[in-house]
């Protein structure tokens, strides 16, 4: 296994270098001093197309951290961790995945970006690379015309692809399915895209929401452009068997920061503090 590793860190390393060299999607920036920088970053995000949530809506799909609350603790031990170890190694993209459907990772995905968000001095961007059953326009309610999935197959520009919701939250989702997504998802325009978002928007985390991972090699074929991963299970349904197999292909090929245990109905109750 070390020489996968070994390779997958060298290729993280030339997309580094390979930023700069690039042909970037987008205008070259400009030499700006910081305070200039720091104002046109402000600026750029709030040309994106807002989009307003509903509180209710969010209910009914199991998101709760949009606001504090009792529910949104878990989520909200689980950012702390995330940003501590993400800040410790200087890293920026985390992708969530499961072994397979149905263990909740797109709603894992959802609760921890808004629980971020609410830290006002973080931008988080979440990344829908599930194009096989797209969740997450679903979710929110989204009815904007662009799809990020046409623009990964050049079809489509950026700036118009993503949508914000309030100061510091932005979403690129498709709106409708994919049946080749791991062909495109390993392309190099692909990868050059995910680099140019990062580059012109700058957030402080990226969060792919990925397919599962024993449904087809889309999550396996992307490893290389994140920098850690989440695996989510599902209590009762995901056999520990399919989080080993997971848990082995996953660290031969990136930095796995954990298993999430979801739909769990019993809590130790040392476990609850907030609800009672």
């Amino acid at each position: 296994m070390d020489h996968i590793r070994t390779a997958i860190e060298q290729a993280r390393k030339e997309r580094e270098l390979n930023k700069q060299k690039r042909d970037n999607p987008f205008t070259a920036p400009l030499q700006l001093s910081p305070d200039e920088a720091k104002f046109a970053l402000e600026q750029l995000w709030q040309k994106l197309p807002d989009h307003d949530i509903n509180p209710k809506r969010l209910t009914r799909n199991r998101v709760m951290t949009y606001a504090a609350n009792a529910a949104a603790t878990p989520f909200d031990v689980m950012r702390t961790n995330l940003l501590h170890e993400m800040r410790s190694n200087k890293w920026r993209r985390v992708a969530i995945t499961s072994p397979g459907s149905k263990c909740g990772k797109t709603t894992i995905s959802l609760n921890l970006a808004f629980s971020l968000a609410r830290q006002r001095d973080i931008r988080v961007m979440v990344i829908e690379l599930d194009m096989r059953r797209p969740a997450i326009a679903r979710i929110l309610g989204m009815r904007h015309n662009t799809n990020f999935a046409s623009v990964l197959a050049v079809q489509t520009k950026v700036d118009d692809s993503i949508q914000r919701v309030g100061d510091n939250l932005a979403f690129a989702v498709p709106q409708s399915s994919n049946q080749s997504p791991a062909e495109l998802l390993q392309s190099v325009h692909a990868a050059h895209v995910i680099d140019a978002i990062e580059q012109r928007y700058q957030p402080d985390i990226m969060i792919f929401d990925m397919p599962p991972m024993l449904v087809a090699d889309d999550t396996i074929a992307f490893t290389d452009q994140i920098d850690c991963m989440l695996l989510v299970g599902a209590a009762e349904t995901t056999t520990m068997d399919e989080i080993h197999r997971c848990k082995q292909d996953l660290e031969a090929r990136t930095n796995l920061l954990g298993v999430v245990l979801n739909k769990c109905r019993y809590v130790d109750t040392a476990e609850s503090y907030g609800t009672y």
